[in-house]
């Protein structure tokens, strides 16, 4: 799994320009559209986590568990609108810092090694992006991503009930995807090779399920598959949503901007960083379907 020094790099140091940007419990994943791109990201977003709510069955009472958690925009819908009782897991220290001071109950946890004795079990659990951070490079190159999953389907079997339904998103991998040995920060702008490296510079420590069919093959013996569905198309538009706002003038934020500008110059890995939030890789990688992105939902046996 990414390191927690890589994670906070990717979520911890873009934690007040997120925030700035989206709100202080925005949603830091691909929203749903559903083919109506004349909806707002806000819309789209909150239909998401509808159809999480009634896909899971939350209603008023429910105890879920929200994995990567992130800003908090799940937790704070099913508390809000269902009635539900939530506990987030995120290991973003920034992160959590954010959601406790908006009055969320959000942890910093790993949420792989969750146990019934720490927190109980639960009538439903999401995990919304995580999955994208739970195998490193090293391990797949090991041969233990499917193992990585099938621990962690073990971990969710433990924490709910017969007929408790779990639901996630990821990215994944699809037809397009290159061969690891030719990703390359310095290989042609735009190309596979290119825009894949960057990936894994915006991700680091991350490596991603080939297609939903890794995901739901891990899963067996102890879940069934409820609904797939692809959010490629959604997270293209999500992306350039995110990048309008991250782009809206706010003095605040872009004093924070200036302020990253001398470790712009004096560290390299940054400046690839710098080059992710240009680009956007994880845009290009969906549309050139390099990478695609699912919604599964999950049901115990």
């Amino acid at each position: 799994m990414a390191e927690q020094r890589d994670l906070d790099f990717t979520y911890t140091t873009i934690d007040e320009i997120f925030r700035l940007s989206v709100g202080e419990t925005g949603d830091y994943s691909g929203a749903k559209y559903d083919g109506d791109f004349s909806m707002s990201l806000e819309d789209a977003q909150r239909a998401k986590h509808q159809f999480i709510a009634d896909s899971l069955h939350i209603k008023k009472g429910s105890k879920v568990l929200d994995m990567a958690c992130g800003w908090g925009p799940f937790s704070r819908y099913i508390q809000e609108e269902r009635g539900a009782e939530s506990i987030g897991l995120t290991l973003s220290q920034g992160q959590a810092d954010a959601c406790q001071k908006n009055g969320l109950n959000i942890l910093v946890k790993d949420c792989r090694y969750v146990k019934p004795e720490d927190f109980g079990t639960f009538d439903a659990i999401t995990c919304i992006g995580g999955l994208e951070h739970f195998c490193s490079v090293e391990e797949w190159k090991a041969g233990k991503q499917e193992k990585v999953y099938r621990d962690f389907f073990q971990t969710l079997y433990n924490l709910l009930p017969k007929g408790g339904r779990f639901y996630m998103q990821t990215m994944t991998f699809s037809k397009n995807m290159v061969d690891f040995e030719e990703l390359d920060v310095h290989a042609p702008k735009g190309s596979a090779a290119h825009v894949c490296a960057l990936m894994v510079k915006e991700f680091p420590g991350s490596w991603l399920p080939y297609g939903p069919e890794m995901v739901i093959r891990n899963a067996s013996p102890h879940f069934k598959l409820i609904s797939q569905s692809s959010g490629r198309l959604d997270y293209i538009e999500t992306i350039g949503q995110w990048r309008k706002k991250f782009r809206a003038f706010n003095l605040k934020k872009y004093w924070l901007y200036l302020s990253l500008l001398p470790r712009y110059i004096m560290d390299k890995e940054f400046r690839h960083q710098v080059e992710v939030f240009r680009i956007s890789p994880n845009r290009v990688c969906f549309e050139k379907e390099i990478m695609d992105h699912y919604r599964l939902v999950f049901e115990k046996i």
